[in-house]
């Protein structure tokens, strides 16, 4: 495979949670799954996400109570890829917008999640020297200010 997509590294299995979802509702799914986010969704379409870095810059300083809706402190608005996006512009996007997670959206329609984890794994997958090239080059990238 000469170029990788979004949709090619993305995980199709995203956890959720309605945007009348409190942030403690949010916690414990996140705890359960042990996962670093969870995207708010409203009507069946994705709408912010929340990440483990809200509960500590807009939750935990803040003193918000854990019965606080999500949508109130979620991350706002949704910083998303095509699945056809490249992983150089999904590289790119993340340096860009400083975020280390983004959900795959097509039509309104959640179809996954990118995560830098997801990125820097696609460099073991690949043992010859174009593959080290190419995460070299993601992972400047990613680095870069």
């Amino acid at each position: 495979m000469d170029e990788y997509f979004a949709r090619d590294i993305m995980k199709e299995e995203v956890v959720t949670v309605d945007s009348t979802s409190t942030v403690m509702d949010a916690a414990k799914k996140m705890d359960e799954k042990n996962i670093g986010c969870v995207i708010v969704m409203e009507k069946e379409r994705p709408l912010g996400i929340l990440t483990e870095r809200d509960f500590v810059k807009k939750i935990a300083i803040n003193e918000k109570p854990m019965s606080t809706p999500v949508k109130s402190v979620m991350s706002s608005p949704l910083i998303s890829v095509d699945p056809d996006a490249t992983v150089w512009e999904l590289a790119e996007l993340m340096k860009i917008k400083r975020v280390h997670k983004v959900p795959v959206i097509q039509e309104n329609k959640l179809l996954g999640i990118v995560t830098t984890t997801d990125i820097t794994a696609l460099c073991s997958i690949g043992s010859d020297s174009e593959m080290r090239q190419v995460c070299q080059q993601i992972l400047l990238r990613l680095n870069q200010p």
